[in-house]
């Protein structure tokens, strides 16, 4: 499978939205977004996107993956990944992670839900630690996360 990876622009903007939804959908059923479609569509439209970091994966000239990253002091961020649930398992998300352990100062951070156990198997895999468990009352979704390191 060919992928090419290349900065996000704001015309990408619907198929990450996209892809952020159907991620949602089918792999954390039990953490209901507790923002509309449209409203994800607009944040990812006016903020994600013009905010800068976001990188996505296309295939034949289609978005099939993203990542959103942040440098920072003390830690840079993976805000937000995400791929295409009917391409998972293909490489994707490999690909996507490996830029942005290239692009991001250490060390990176990064959460995902307690329950998400192939988000925490990937990152685990790929030499991520979990460093704090919280019960989620401080996230919008009130589930239980996890908060993964990589120095």
């Amino acid at each position: 499978m060919r992928i090419t990876l290349r900065p996000a622009t704001v015309e990408d903007s619907e198929a990450v939205a996209n892809i952020l939804l159907k991620t949602r959908l089918q792999f954390m059923p039990y953490a209901p977004s507790v923002h509309t479609s449209a409203e994800t569509k607009s944040w990812v439209r006016e903020s994600l996107i013009p905010a800068g970091g976001v990188t996505v994966a296309v295939q034949n000239r289609g978005v099939v993956g993203l990542v959103a990253c942040l440098n920072g002091r003390p830690h840079s961020w993976i805000h937000q990944m995400g791929v295409n649930p009917m391409l998972v398992g293909h490489g994707i998300g490999t690909q996507l992670l490996a830029h942005a352990l290239q692009t991001l100062a250490p060390p990176i951070r990064l959460y995902t839900f307690q329950e998400n156990h192939g988000a925490r198997r990937f990152y685990e895999r790929n030499g991520f630690r979990a460093v704090q468990f919280s019960d989620g009352q401080a996230s919008d979704e009130q589930c239980p996360d996890v908060l993964y390191e990589l120095q």
